[in-house]
């Protein structure tokens, strides 16, 4: 299995997200090959909550251009985790 730190990459924090925080529910981005059962493990393992479900979505990158020429942002994955009742509340979050 590969580490939690490169499954879990960053946490997102947008209006949305920040608004789901009170219904104990968190966004990050994760590694597109991750699949949910290991995102579950190392939001588990590096935050030290109990995690109730996990949904994720595929997000497309935008095409973008710079005078004649186009391309591509990458592709990645978004994963929201709700966490159990009576869980703590993740620290990263806190401040916001």
């Amino acid at each position: 299995m590969r580490d939690a730190r490169d499954i879990i990459k960053k946490p997102l924090v947008t209006e949305k997200s920040t608004n789901m925080m009170e219904e104990k529910r968190y966004a990050f981005q994760v590694d597109i090959r991750a699949n949910k059962i290991e995102i579950k493990k190392a939001v588990e393992e590096l935050f030290k909550v109990r995690v109730k479900s996990v949904n994720t979505l595929r997000v497309s990158g935008k095409k973008k251009r710079l005078g004649v020429h186009t391309g591509r942002r990458p592709d990645w994955k978004k994963a929201f985790v709700t966490l159990e009742e009576g869980s703590k509340p993740i620290e990263i979050f806190e401040g916001l």
